[in-house]
């Protein structure tokens, strides 16, 4: 089978209106920009994105809420985008807001193949509403289910034609659970390589999980500093 694809624009063809997507990426960290860049230039709508926050106003997936692409955002963070705040504030953005450590269990429970488990993050406190508890050993837990996505959209350093994936440094993030966890996973590289080319030890990701692949070009990178004043 054919894993490789021309573009970003190729790669997410099939992506409709009402999809569930999960984005890799940690801030702004390893995010798929060519792939949200295909998104927003499809123009498709009443999205549910699932990452880890939703990157900053005009770049990453603020694109997508800026031109009010999503319909729900399933996080753990809003940061540093202003108009994710608003929409969550004017309830025009419908917001699940995760623990951390639930949402990447979550994930991946979901490429285990696992379908609910055990957690205490959360207990007393609003993300337990209407959820199932138990007790194990005196302590209270609730019970979380696994998140699946129809496409999983990922970014690493490498990859080869059979699907492949090597990360560098901390972009590995939730990207690699993510590839796990979609119903199809699409992944742009930075370096597209042949067969072979990879060392099977440093590889993050076998190519069993993706199913599409393409080089990524005009990579920003951009990096969230932290900004004080001085007076």
């Amino acid at each position: 089978m054919n894993k490789v694809f021309a573009n970003a624009d190729e790669a997410i063809k099939d992506i409709a209106d009402g999809c569930v997507i999960m984005l890799g990426g940690f801030g702004l960290c390893g995010i798929p920009e060519n792939l949200i860049a295909a998104l927003r230039k499809k123009k498709v709508k009443k999205l549910t994105c699932i990452s880890n926050n939703a990157g900053v106003d005009d770049f990453g997936l603020g694109f997508l809420l800026k031109d009010h692409q999503i319909k729900k955002m399933i996080s753990s963070y809003v940061g540093e985008n202003a108009e994710f705040e608003r929409q969550l504030l004017s309830g025009e953005l419908e917001v699940d807001l995760v623990p951390q450590g639930t949402l990447a269990t979550r994930i991946q429970m979901a490429g285990m193949g696992i379908p609910a488990f055990y957690t205490p993050a959360g207990y007393g406190t609003e993300v337990a509403i209407g959820k199932e508890t138990r007790q194990f050993n005196g302590k209270m837990y609730l019970m979380e289910y696994a998140l699946h996505a129809d496409f999983a959209l990922v970014k690493a350093w490498k990859g080869d034609r059979f699907g492949n994936l090597v990360f560098r440094k901390t972009t590995r993030n939730f990207s690699t659970s993510m590839a796990r966890a979609g119903n199809i996973t699409i992944a742009e590289v930075e370096h597209l390589v042949e067969p072979g080319e990879l060392d099977p030890d440093q590889v993050h990701v076998p190519g069993i999980y993706v199913r599409r692949i393409f080089e990524g070009e005009q990579y920003e990178k951009r990096i969230e500093r932290r900004t004080v004043s001085i007076k």
